[in-house]
């Protein structure tokens, strides 16, 4: 049956457990991943995450609020160094995130107990899942109107690249048009070469005339 299911126990009494954990939070805030088993690895997340939740900015914007979310975090954690490290690194890094700041990675079974083992850290500490990924813009209703003139501006960019060579085409043909008439009315005006033709009369009348002669 399963009963007394509510917390996992983790086959400790109160004290050892919660003195386990407040170490745990500890490493993983500061080496901001940590290899434990699947188990622990879910308790640990339960306990860790409101007190990050506290440690937000805009959860301390007074004084009075900000000491008094101190205060607690350190009850849970006993740490000074993981109090100061969680809210000034953490807290800045996860200040845009509305919840779910740690992941829980599945490594499989430890050799020797078979036991599940899993990685659990920081989701905004790691650099190569969040290398690709740009930050969202925040949308408001008045963004909505340069949404839609977006497309119109992307339209009229795609008509005029259309366009552009075409009116270049169109002006290439226009600068060629005169070249040809110009080229073509020189042949037109030359004179043909009649010379040639007066010549060959005057030889065949001079050859006509000696033989009369003789």
């Amino acid at each position: 049956m399963r009963h007394g299911k509510k917390v996992n126990h983790l086959s400790r009494k109160t004290a050892h457990r919660s003195a386990m954990l407040a170490n745990m939070a500890c490493s993983l805030i500061e080496h901001k991943r940590i290899n434990t088993t699947v188990a622990k690895a879910k308790a640990l997340k339960l306990f860790i995450e409101p007190l990050i939740t506290k440690s937000k900015a805009e959860n301390n914007k007074s004084l009075e609020k900000g000491t008094h979310n101190r205060r607690i975090v350190f009850k849970n954690l006993r740490d000074k160094y993981a109090v100061s490290e969680l809210f000034s690194t953490v807290a800045e890094k996860v200040g845009d995130r509305p919840g779910g700041y740690t992941r829980i990675i599945k490594l499989g079974n430890r050799q020797g107990d078979n036991a599940d083992m899993a990685m659990i850290e920081l989701v905004d500490f790691n650099e190569v899942y969040n290398a690709g990924k740009a930050k969202k813009k925040k949308s408001t209703r008045r963004g909505r109107s340069s949404k839609k003139a977006q497309p119109a501006a992307e339209a009229t960019q795609m008509v005029e690249e259309v366009e552009a060579p075409k009116a270049a085409e169109a002006k290439k043909e226009e600068k060629a048009e005169p070249k040809a008439k110009a080229e073509a009315q020189p042949k037109a005006e030359e004179p043909k070469a009649e010379a040639p033709k007066n010549e060959t009369n005057e030889d065949s009348a001079e050859s006509k005339s000696d033989d009369a002669k003789a």
